[in-house]
């Protein structure tokens, strides 16, 4: 079983994006950012050592206060799902 930061470490590796979750990253964090700097935003939060994580169901839940963003990605396909401020 891997720890949180080894878990982190896989879903940054292996993050991918459909073309409705740009538009819909957008729409909820209430901004309009290019699909690179969606990209380095993911990347970055997942990057972050004060992460959290959590699974639920299907989904990883994953928090950056420090940007109060909160990520969901499906943990079969470790495709994102949306962003959320928090």
């Amino acid at each position: 079983m891997l720890d949180n930061s080894e878990l982190l470490a896989l879903i940054k590796e292996r993050v991918c994006y459909i073309d409705l979750v740009y538009q819909r990253v957008n729409t909820k964090l209430k901004v309009d950012l290019s699909r690179a700097e969606i990209e380095t935003l993911v990347q970055a939060i997942l990057g972050d050592q004060q992460a959290m994580l959590k699974k639920r169901g299907k989904n990883y839940y994953v928090t950056s206060l420090a940007r109060h963003t909160r990520l969901t990605i499906n943990s079969f396909n470790f495709r994102l799902i949306t962003a959320d401020r928090i």
